[in-house]
């Protein structure tokens, strides 16, 4: 029997509480570890000894450790049978040596059975406001997005060692109770949104529901595939922006040209009006069998 069926140590896995292991526990993470907290143990690698106590009254493991310093990492080899890594590359740079150095610590003993890596809907660049699909190649166009391609090479490369791999393709995150997680403080400093002719789609998911994705791929997930992990609205960003304002009894943004904006904005805001693109969400559905609990941001922005 190969050893990889039995990570957990010598008892026969019935006999003992899975470990999960969650690399980047912050909002999303945290999600996670509710929902999966009743049924496995739930450790968290955080380099933050100040979250140590939220962390454990939450029912978490903490682990303390840094992606950033190899080093601290060796605890982290084997402890757990399914990892989830939503830990994000550093903010410079075209590679992510944070996975990286994760990816080589776990090589160092028994490999999990399976792992989900959050990676971004960016590394598909603009696709013209194509509907777009996970066969769709990368075509990353900034440095950011160079960045997750990068990490998501190096999960590819335990899927070729026998771990069962997936990758979530995430578009924008929100959640009424996440910190920044709605466009209220951007209409409350009215921050412009292009003139429809020039408007970009884009993508959406709920926390709560990425949180959902996140635990079914541990288990559901099939091996080295890529899923994109959106919801079901079909709106333009000026569109999205006009509807929360409204249900914010907010005033609407202002419009803009794209050359007006690149004179007054930053460049990662104007790289996400310079994208556009419509995520199919049908092998999400498919495959992670999971029911949107917020299909649409009309109905998660009201929560």
């Amino acid at each position: 029997m190969p050893s990889n069926l039995n990570p957990l140590g010598a008892l026969p896995a019935r006999f003992r509480r899975q470990r999960v292991l969650i690399v980047g526990c912050g909002d999303v993470g945290m999600r996670a570890a509710q929902l999966l907290r009743q049924r496995v143990r739930v450790l968290a690698l955080t380099s933050n000894s100040e979250r140590v106590p939220a962390l454990r009254a939450a029912g978490i493991v903490p682990l303390l450790g840094d992606l950033d310093r190899p080093g601290t990492l060796a605890r982290v080899a084997g402890l757990a049978s399914r990892v989830i890594h939503l830990a994000p590359p550093p903010g410079e740079g075209m590679a992510d040596p944070r996975t990286q150095a994760l990816t080589r610590v776990l090589l160092r003993r028994e490999l999990p059975l399976s792992m989900v890596y959050g990676s971004t809907s960016g590394v598909y660049g603009d696709c013209g406001g194509e509907w777009l699909n996970e066969t769709r190649a990368v075509n990353p166009q900034t440095p950011r997005a160079w960045r997750r391609v990068d990490a998501e090479l190096h999960m590819r490369s335990l899927g070729r060692r026998g771990v069962r791999a997936s990758i979530l393709r995430i578009p924008g995150i929100y959640a009424p109770d996440r910190e920044g997680g709605t466009p209220r403080e951007r209409l409350l400093k009215a921050t412009p949104v292009l003139v429809a002719e020039e408007d970009v789609f884009t993508n959406h998911i709920h926390a709560d529901d990425l949180a959902r994705a996140c635990v079914l791929a541990l288990w559901h997930g099939r091996p080295q595939r890529v899923v994109n992990v959106s919801d079901d609205s079909d709106l333009k960003m000026g569109d999205y922006m006009d509807l929360a304002a409204d249900l914010y009894q907010l005033p609407r943004p202002p419009r803009t040209t794209l050359a007006q904006a690149a004179e007054t904005l930053s460049a990662m805001r104007l790289s996400f009006m310079r994208e556009s693109r419509r995520l199919d969400n049908q092998r999400m559905k498919r495959e992670l069998r999971l029911r949107l609990a917020y299909p649409t941001v009309h109905q998660g922005l009201i929560d």
